[in-house]
């Protein structure tokens, strides 16, 4: 079990937030024998933060979770770096809205099938690469312009995420998109957001139509986690985010991660959950205000 540290918490509820929800995390605290400090706005009605002390991270997490279900709450040791230097983050459902394997499918009139699959791997019932093995084979022979008529037509990017990737390599972050999904998808994304690299699976073609199978290695859940590892980052500054379960290698090894808008596991093995907001409240945990924002 680990031991009582230094927090700092951070309350998120853009537009809503209030001194009547800090008062209610500090009395939910202090019922919990944990020592708030004074609590500070970074933005007013939007993230404020409640220095912490004599309780453990996971135990405040559950306790506020619980008694602020409708705000997004941030724990974090006050003693690292809070400002990341490294953030590796998920594509699909996490920056952009979609599941492209399974909007691709629906080029080929099987997106019902290839969605239950996908569902079923991101909760981690399913084998991440068995599974992606099983969903591409699918797409045997489907012409190679559906990829970017895809791209055009589907995929819409998730709010606050040219914010976030882009305050962050400002001030000096190395930012990377590593997927499960598609290069044919993450290159135009990476670029499109701000990303300084990307990595992901290669889907193989023959004839200007898609084969059926995917290129090996294939990226997964333990391939996110080395390249988080290897980014030459000092582990204690690093940020990653998902909300799959093929995340949570790379979830548990940064310093701080956080699951969006995640599937249970995932949410469960994260720092954090950002149940409510947009990819913003990834800058209010460290302590970006809006004025930095670019």
């Amino acid at each position: 079990m680990s031991s009582p540290e230094s927090l700092t918490i951070t309350l998120i509820a853009a537009g809503r937030l209030s001194a009547a929800h800090a008062a209610h995390a500090i009395a939910a605290l202090t019922a919990a024998n944990a020592k708030p400090g004074a609590w500070t706005w970074l933005d007013e009605a939007d993230a404020l933060d409640i220095p912490t002390t004599n309780i453990t991270a996971q135990n405040a997490r559950e306790i506020l979770e619980a008694a602020l279900p409708d705000l997004d709450i941030i724990v974090q040791p006050s003693a690292l770096p809070r400002r990341k230097s490294l953030l590796i983050a998920d594509m699909d459902s996490t920056m952009i809205q979609c599941e492209c394997i399974d909007e691709l499918a629906d080029y080929a009139g099987l997106k019902p099938q290839v969605a239950a699959i996908t569902e079923a791997a991101m909760r981690g019932e399913l084998d991440f690469a068995k599974a992606l093995t099983a969903r591409v084979a699918l797409l045997k022979g489907l012409p190679t312009s559906v990829l970017d008529q895809c791209r055009q037509e589907r995929v819409r990017l998730t709010p606050g995420a040219k914010t976030l990737v882009q305050t962050m390599a400002a001030n000096g972050a190395h930012t990377l998109l590593v997927s499960g999904g598609f290069t044919a998808f993450t290159a135009p994304i990476a670029a499109e957001i701000g990303f300084h690299a990307q990595q992901a699976n290669i889907l193989l073609t023959e004839n200007d139509r898609l084969t059926g199978k995917v290129a090996h290695p294939i990226t997964d859940a333990q391939t996110k986690r080395t390249a988080l590892l290897t980014a030459n980052h000092p582990t204690n500054a690093t940020l990653a985010v998902g909300d799959g379960a093929n995340d949570i290698p790379m979830l548990e090894a940064a310093s701080l991660g956080i699951a969006f808008h995640a599937k249970p596991k995932a949410a469960t093995a994260a720092n954090a959950h950002i149940r409510h907001g947009d990819l913003t409240a990834l800058l209010w945990a460290q302590g970006y205000k809006k004025t930095e924002w670019k």
